[in-house]
Order: structure tokens, then sequence, then C-alpha cells
């Protein structure tokens, strides 16, 4: 792991570790009992692990996996101290979220052949859905990008104001227009004037609403239609913000948005105020769309990008 410690400046990696740390703590307090008094990895072990997984909200299906990698070196080796088990967990859990594409970068980029690049920003509303859009307006724009905002969230008054505050805040354009207006309408105009003004990324926030699914569903395939009369292949990224502090009910918010429309990413914020890190790991795994960022504080650099490496050296520290 040493090789991974190289590849965020230490200042990050210390905001990750302090961000991961209540999930961490819960966490090896939970393992300690866990193995209390056994020296060797066996059943009782391996069930009390089961235990602690489950209700550090990783998710029952990647529980199980792990069990099973685990329960497949205790055969292979023979023999497994309790005290080796930390290390067996943590490169376990590496692998797994190595197996899809989770966590490869390291910066905020986006792709240097989509111009502009479209990102349309899911998920209900809570779960720092307009935080998250201005935490990333202000990474590409610290990076040099031109970003424009466009506020289709328009069933509530208090999203475009918040929305019109993070571009105030960063000092990027916003397109909007009045509560109640067409979703779709407002994607249409910021795009076209995104082209115009030559950008090169572009941010629409849409309306958080779970209560009816085919509603949320025709509305989100509206959306893309009219940005497409703009740019054909619009949206390039459709972002999934969900709360990891809810733990299990991010599981059901993303089971819900991954069937009202097509998920390319997702964020997984507020992860500094809660023990449910594990959480991270389980929709990694089970959802197979990519964690491209987590927010691990409130300032307005703690969203991060999401480095397995990274994660899992700060969950095991």
């Amino acid at each position: 792991m040493s090789l991974f410690k190289r590849i965020f400046s230490s200042e990050k990696k210390e905001t990750l570790d302090k961000g991961l740390e209540k999930s961490k703590d819960s966490f090896f307090s939970k393992l300690s009992k866990a193995v209390a008094g056994k020296s060797k990895v066996d059943d009782d072990v391996l069930d009390n692990l089961e235990e602690v997984l489950v209700t550090s909200d990783v998710g029952v299906e990647t529980t199980l996996k792990i069990i099973e990698r685990i329960e497949e070196r205790v055969a292979k080796d023979k023999y497994l101290g309790t005290s080796e088990l930390n290390v067996i967990l943590r490169e376990e859990i590496a692998n797994l979220l190595a197996e899809n594409n989770s966590g490869e970068e390291t910066e905020f980029v986006v792709p240097g052949n989509k111009k502009p690049y479209v990102l349309m920003v899911v998920g209900v509303n809570g779960v720092g859905k307009t935080t998250t859009i201005g935490k990333l307006a202000y990474q590409f724009k610290k990076s040099g990008k031109k970003v424009v905002l466009g506020a289709a969230d328009t069933f509530r008054a208090a999203a475009i104001d918040q929305l019109q505050i993070w571009a105030d805040r960063v000092d990027i354009p916003i397109v909007k227009q009045q509560m109640g207006s067409d979703p779709a309408s407002v994607a249409f105009d910021t795009l076209k004037s995104a082209v115009t003004m030559d950008a090169d990324v572009v941010i629409i926030d849409t309306a958080g609403r779970l209560h009816n699914k085919v509603n949320l569903m025709n509305e989100l395939s509206k959306v893309k239609r009219v940005m497409q009369k703009v740019i054909p292949d619009a949206p390039h990224d459709v972002l999934l913000v969900l709360d990891g502090s809810t733990g299990q009910n991010a599981f059901e918010q993303a089971k819900q948005f991954t069937k009202a429309t097509e998920v390319t990413s997702l964020a997984v914020t507020k992860l500094d105020g809660t023990a449910k890190g594990g959480v991270v790991i389980g929709i990694s795994d089970q959802f197979k769309i990519p964690v491209r960022y987590i927010g691990v504080g409130e300032g307005i650099e703690d969203l991060q990008v999401f480095n397995k490496f990274e994660f899992v050296d700060s969950f095991f520290k």
C-alpha cells in the first residue's frame, strides 16, 4: 500500500483520514470484539466478522463475497491467526474494489474530446446534490476549465437559490428560470449559452423527487432529449449523488435511480459525519457503476476524487 500513499497530496490524505475516522473507529471497535479471546480465524470469528461488516453498512451481498474470500484464504493457509485478519480484510476489500472501474482517477478531469462536457446531476433532495455541484464547479474552474451551471431543478425555489449562491461563490455563470418552469427548457438554454460562451464543462442540476418513478423517468428522459437538440451525445455523464450517512437507504436510492434513468457515475457525500463509510464498499461492488467522488467534509476542497487504494488505506490505517 505504500505505493498508493504518494498518489494524493498529504493534505488531501489527511482530510480523507479524518473524514473516515468515525467509520474506522466504529468498524475496528466491532472487529476487536469479534475476535476477542480468539487466536485463530474459525467459524465463530467468521460469523462475527459477517455481522461486523453488515452492521458497518457494507451490505449483505458484498459481505458474503468478502467472507467467502477469507474462507478461501483460511482453507489455503490452513492456519490463519486473528492478528492477520486486519491485513487480509484490507487486501480482499481492495481486490474487490479493483474488480470494477471505481477509483482509478486521482484528479478532477473531463475528457478533452467533448466540448462542452455535459454532466447531469441526479439524486433526491437533501443528499448534498447542490453542494456537490458547487464543489465540482470549483474544482473544474480551479483546473482551468470554463464552467456553466444550469438550474433545472425548477420545482423548489430553494434549489435555484442555493445553486445561485454557489455560482456567486465560485464566480461562474448560471442559467436559470422562474420556479415552475420546464426543466428541459432550462437545460436547453444552458447548453445553448455554454456553446456560445465556448465553455468546457456544463453541470445541470435536476429535481430530486422519487415519489413517482414514472414521472421522474419521463422528466429526465425529456431533459436528455432536449439537450440532444443542442449537443447530440449529451449528457456525457449522469452523476447520482447519494448521502453516505443514510447507510442502507443510499443503496435503496441507488436502486430506484438506476431503474429510473441510466446512471454512469456516483458521488457519495457526508462520509465525515457518519460511521457508515462502509457503504462506499458495498455500493461500489453492487452497482458496478464507478464511484467517482466522495464528500469527506464541509469545506469547498472536501469533495475528493474517489481513489480505492487511498480509501482502503485510510479505512484500515
